[in-house]
């Protein structure tokens, strides 16, 4: 199962004046991750450094790539990307943005600091699961849609669309492997009345806890 983040994230820290700006983003492919890349060095110009690094993949069939952006050969780029290898996550981009703050930090410190900057932004990382899931649809009486809405939230489906009509029309994303589980909740919750239609699957990421 290949974990990955769940949405971006971005941290700041300073290091002997020096500003490391660590912006992070979930990448399914090489050129997600490559565009991710470029929209933060497009976003910060100006930065003396903006150095990248990815893991797109799992297990034995990932892609990573590190560049250390004008900082001295690995001082930045690899020590990043060894501490996205060092999540356990795949499917993952960053970049580290740099303001040099008028002191040389030496190769020891630019390791440490870009070292630092990866675990900052990383610690605000919620993780996701990418499994194969199922999208339900389902017409609801009204009395009936608070207890399907806390049916739907302890079993872990994902809230995709609701509309209000003569009835409330709800679509949920559930993993697969909790799909028949949450189908027989939703009879039992109706006396039988209402069964979630299955409309469509596809792989996509599901928050874990």
């Amino acid at each position: 199962m290949l974990i990955l983040p769940l949405a971006p994230a971005r941290a700041e820290i300073v290091v002997v004046n020096s500003r490391f700006i660590a912006s992070l983003e979930p990448a399914s492919s090489v050129e997600e991750a490559r565009a991710f890349i470029a929209r933060v060095k497009a976003e910060f110009p100006d930065a003396t450094h903006n150095v990248g690094a990815f893991v797109v993949g799992g297990g034995s069939t990932t892609t990573d790539f590190c560049s250390d952006d004008g900082e001295p050969s690995g001082t930045a780029g690899r020590p990043l990307l060894a501490v996205i290898k060092g999540s356990g996550m795949g499917d993952i981009a960053a970049v580290v943005t740099r303001y040099f703050g008028g002191t040389l930090l030496g190769t020891g410190g630019l390791v440490k600091a870009y070292t630092e900057a990866g675990k900052a932004v990383l610690a605000l990382v919620k993780r996701a699961a990418l499994v194969e899931s199922a999208r339900l649809e389902v017409d609801l009486p009204y009395p009936l849609f608070d207890r399907f809405r806390t049916a739907a939230a302890e079993a872990g489906a994902l809230l995709l669309e609701e509309s209000f009509d003569e009835a409330v029309h709800v679509a949920v994303e559930i993993p697969v492997s909790d799909l028949e589980a949450f189908r027989s909740r939703i009879v039992e919750l109706s006396s039988g009345a209402v069964v979630p239609r299955l409309v469509s699957t596809r792989m996509a990421r599901h928050p874990l806890e």
